[in-house]
């Protein structure tokens, strides 16, 4: 019998697992897709399982596993909802955690509010990546911005981020009349990105407000992304089109990012739990 909380961030849900307390799951990958059909299992965007760390500069640790089965390195929605767990659960008792990820360690901070509900999570998702041996693309350009792709009718110019897991950017004129079903498979499976990579299309509203759709490797169109947000906006910056403080719009809500001065990208977004219970056949 396996005890979950299903979570949502914007609409991009998992299903949460607590392993702090000796929980085990065999065969990870294959209970994910699993549990994440939305017809046969639980449904969801995927699986996180929420930790104890072994690093001394970490409180927990989360893992991210897509629908498809693939382990993500980062998830900006997910770490939201798992400050928001621990906090619900009082495994913690501070309202500033590290948390230990593929893509390092990132640091949250709960939002409480006067009743000692948390809703709301900043959390620090460091330095935008460019040029490193450690990201996944097979091509570099300057600063990344200028990536022509070939894609069915033609090219499409992106912008590649890394926010500890592969972005490209497209800037579009409106992301509403984007077929989104194409082309995201397309670019999330060109050679060019050998790990695959998310795809966002980007419409700049003004110089603070932008509007995204994403298509999220492993799992497909979501509702939201807090790392596709956040590169996003570091694509914007690049190119010129928005200032360091940015409203994005995503199908399942809106989402402040910072561009800070110390070059961190800080994110501020809601986290909320849908239910929890149990499920015996996995």
């Amino acid at each position: 019998m396996l005890e979950f909380t299903k979570m949502t961030g914007l609409g991009n849900d998992y299903i949460y697992v607590d392993c702090t307390n000796g929980t085990k799951i065999k065969n990870v990958p294959e209970v994910t897709k699993k549990l994440s059909d939305r017809h046969f299992g639980i449904g969801a965007d995927g699986l996180i399982l929420i930790d104890k760390s072994e690093n001394k500069d970490a409180d927990f640790k989360m893992r991210i596993f897509n629908s498809d089965g693939s382990e993500a390195e980062m998830c900006g929605n997910g770490i939201r909802c798992v400050a928001k767990y621990i906090h619900d659960n009082k495994l913690f008792d501070k309202d500033k955690i590290s948390i230990e990820t593929l893509a390092g360690i990132k640091k949250v901070k709960l939002l409480e509010e006067p009743t000692g509900d948390c809703n709301e999570v900043i959390v620090d998702m460091g330095e935008p990546l460019f040029q490193d041996n450690n990201i996944p693309y097979d091509v570099f350009e300057a600063f990344n911005k200028d990536l022509d792709l070939d894609v069915k009718d033609g090219k499409m110019r992106f912008t590649v981020v890394s926010m500890g897991n592969p972005h490209a950017i497209t800037f579009v004129e409106d992301v509403n009349n984007i077929d989104i079903t194409s082309y995201g498979p397309e670019v999330e499976n060109n050679p060019v990105f050998p790990n695959r990579t998310n795809v966002e299309f980007v419409q700049i509203i003004d110089k603070n407000n932008i509007k995204v759709r994403v298509w999220e490797r492993g799992v497909g169109e979501t509702f939201a992304c807090g790392t596709g947000a956040c590169a996003a906006v570091v694509a914007c910056g690049l190119n010129g089109y928005t200032d360091e403080n940015v409203n994005v719009e995503l199908p399942g809500g809106e989402l402040e990012i910072e561009w800070g001065k110390d070059n961190h990208i800080y994110m501020k977004g809601p986290a909320k739990t849908i239910f929890v219970g149990k499920i015996a056949d996995i």
